[in-house]
């Protein structure tokens, strides 16, 4: 029977316990996409990654990423913590790798701070907005709480979709998902899929949560995918060439994260990246 490894990493933290759990499993050879599924569940992390041989071998690798429900098409701390983990094991070499996920080529940077950068495999895109008071609900705020003069609740994306919802001040302590709300929201936008990044927004820096209850996740400590979506929406918004700024999550649930974010832009898009720091937790095999 087989056995394969995997590693626990805490990823946009520089504490263990803190941040958002990942799991690794470096040499994926041999799975196939229903038992990575399984794995996954079993884990019960907001994702799990896959390594395997790059398609092109001019790139790292390619990473497969589960949520406890489906495969996702990129996810911004498993590929930081794919990254580290690739990197500690002496898998990769640095500074830059390159990971193949089912969105495109995720560039990553070994910084010397000790940061993993990950560049969003796509340029911002959005689709139409959404009412408020079909948001509000899933949040159960009432919608004078949700800000409209910068933006409405609308979807952006860099490689997978997020509801962006900008909050009034002191919002975010009193958010609590309804997972009913979600449903009506979802079959409304005709999408099995509704995530939702809220946030507040304080000068250089902004303050967040992300419900998915309808992928298994009530509320995720930090999502890079998110922010850097986020990131990129607020330049866009703003004007200028240049965007960076920092963003904590998970506060609320006694995993604070850290994520420093920058988006750009460049031959008329605008392009976005996520980094932090990674503490390693645990490790162990699962013999299949």
């Amino acid at each position: 029977m087989p056995t394969y490894s995997y590693f626990t990493v805490d990823v946009f933290t520089n504490r263990r316990f803190g941040g958002n759990p990942l799991a690794v499993f470096p040499d994926a050879q041999g799975l196939d996409a229903t038992t990575m599924q399984a794995l996954a569940a079993e884990m019960n992390y907001s994702e799990t990654t896959f390594v395997l041989p790059p398609d092109d071998p001019s790139n790292t690798a390619r990473v497969r990423i589960f949520n406890r429900t489906a495969e996702m098409p990129f996810a911004g701390h498993p590929n930081v913590g794919t990254a580290w983990i690739m990197s500690s094991l002496g898998l990769a070499s640095g500074p830059r790798l390159r990971f193949e996920v089912p969105a495109g080529i995720v560039e990553v940077s070994l910084c010397p701070d000790g940061k993993v950068e990950i560049e969003a495999p796509q340029p911002l895109s959005t689709a139409p907005d959404l009412p408020a008071a079909l948001v509000a609900p899933c949040l159960s705020i009432d919608p004078a709480r949700i800000i409209t003069s910068r933006h409405p609740p609308l979807v952006a994306s860099v490689g997978i979709d997020f509801l962006l919802v900008e909050l009034a001040e002191g919002s975010l302590v009193h958010l609590a998902p309804d997972i009913t709300a979600f449903r009506q929201a979802a079959s409304v936008e005709d999408s099995t899929r509704l995530s939702i990044l809220a946030y507040e927004r304080c000068v250089d820096m902004v303050r967040a949560r992300m419900f998915a209850p309808l992928a298994g996740t009530w509320e995720d400590p930090a999502t890079g995918s998110a922010n850097a979506a986020l990131a990129a929406l607020l330049l866009s918004l703003g004007g200028g060439d240049k965007l960076e700024l920092q963003a904590v999550q998970g506060v609320e649930m006694g995993r604070p994260s850290m994520l420093f974010l920058r988006a750009w832009r460049i031959g008329g898009e605008i392009r976005s990246a996520v980094a932090g720091r990674c503490v390693p937790v645990f490790s162990g095999t699962v013999t299949l």
